[in-house]
């Protein structure tokens, strides 16, 4: 039997659509509450693309969990530093951006890609430094990786300074596209479409690569993938150096987003992460996406219809989906 004939013949598990259910059934939910069509398009799609920029910050995280079985409190550091660097790109650029039109998208994805270089190679000393010796102890693991933070916090402190920096968006990605009543900026567009090709690549890269099969049977056995002569090992820190560079991608999402860049940005964010990656079952990739667009929506949702309740409805939203299924929407079944 050949491969193929192998590979049909296996039994496939079917595909839970609960939680894309639950996904849909939340916004559908928001129309009579909202009451306004075009508000409600509005809020949609600014909670969506909200949700893929918290995808790419955590889906850095939650591989490095899922592949490596490594909690990194520190992942905070990569999405500063990828903030800051883009600061530093997009300021030392100014006047090329200054010509508008393509040249101010030119300087955002080179600052992007920076950022992701930067971070990546912070990620790999990191890894080896800190992380390294502590493989397999998770309470020693969440003190090193939050001591690695805040010192990566005060270096930043040194180059950048202590003061809040502006990152003011390109004239270009600046203003909304009109739909009917409904106003869809244009920044939020573009992080969609960046989310989007994460989450595929990311998805296509695990599920479909040779890579992606080797790192998934790793983590499964590792001594007998290295009887057949495979270096997990490399194969580890490649990851961890892809979850840095996702981390750094995400700050300047991020950071672009909220227009400001400040040394605590990625310890402001490090608790929406992990609600991400709890809600979405620790280590599931496809998990940590439904759970960003979720929490995505609901801070959206519930920012218009009831400010005061915006601060705790992610909170609120974890403890209810951990009601309805303990190990998060998708769970890792050798977790």
């Amino acid at each position: 039997m050949n491969p193929t004939e192998l590979r049909a013949a296996l039994p496939r598990a079917a595909f839970d659509w609960k939680p894309l259910a639950l996904l849909a059934a939340v916004m559908l939910l928001a129309v009579p509450a909202i009451g306004s069509g075009s508000t409600w398009v509005t809020l949609t799609v600014a909670g969506l693309a909200m949700g893929f920029i918290v995808f790419v910050i955590a889906s850095g995280l939650t591989l490095v969990f899922g592949l490596m079985d490594v909690l990194n409190f520190g992942h905070g550091v990569f999405i500063a530093l990828g903030a800051f660097m883009a600061t530093s790109v997009m300021g030392g650029m100014a006047g090329f951006s200054a010509q508008g039109g393509w040249q101010s998208l030119v300087v955002v994805f080179a600052a992007m890609l920076v950022a992701m270089a930067v971070a990546g190679a912070l990620g790999w000393a990191f890894e080896r430094v800190i992380v390294r010796p502590v493989y397999g102890l998770h309470l020693k693991q969440i003190l090193i990786t939050m001591g690695g933070m805040i010192v990566g916090e005060e270096i930043i402190k040194v180059i950048w300074g202590p003061l809040q920096i502006a990152l003011p968006l390109p004239d270009i990605l600046r203003g909304a596209y009109l739909v009917g009543d409904a106003a869809i900026e244009k920044y939020r567009l573009l992080a969609s479409a960046i989310g989007a090709v994460v989450f595929i690549v990311l998805a296509w890269t695990l599920a479909r690569t040779k890579i992606g099969l080797l790192i998934r049977a790793g983590v499964q056995d590792r001594e007998m993938v290295e009887s057949l002569g495979y270096r997990i090992r490399r194969l580890f820190v490649g990851v961890f150096v892809a979850g840095s560079a996702l981390a750094g991608l995400g700050g300047v999402m991020w950071a672009l987003y909220q227009q400001s860049v400040s040394a605590q940005i990625g310890a402001q964010v490090n608790v929406l992460l992990f609600i991400v990656i709890i809600i979405g079952g620790l280590g599931s990739t496809l998990g940590c996406f439904i759970g960003a667009l979720l929490v995505g929506l609901m801070a959206n949702y519930t920012g218009y219809l009831a400010p005061k309740v915006a601060l705790f409805s992610n909170i609120g939203l974890m403890i209810a989906v951990l009601l309805w299924r303990p190990q998060g929407l998708y769970p890792v079944t050798n977790r």
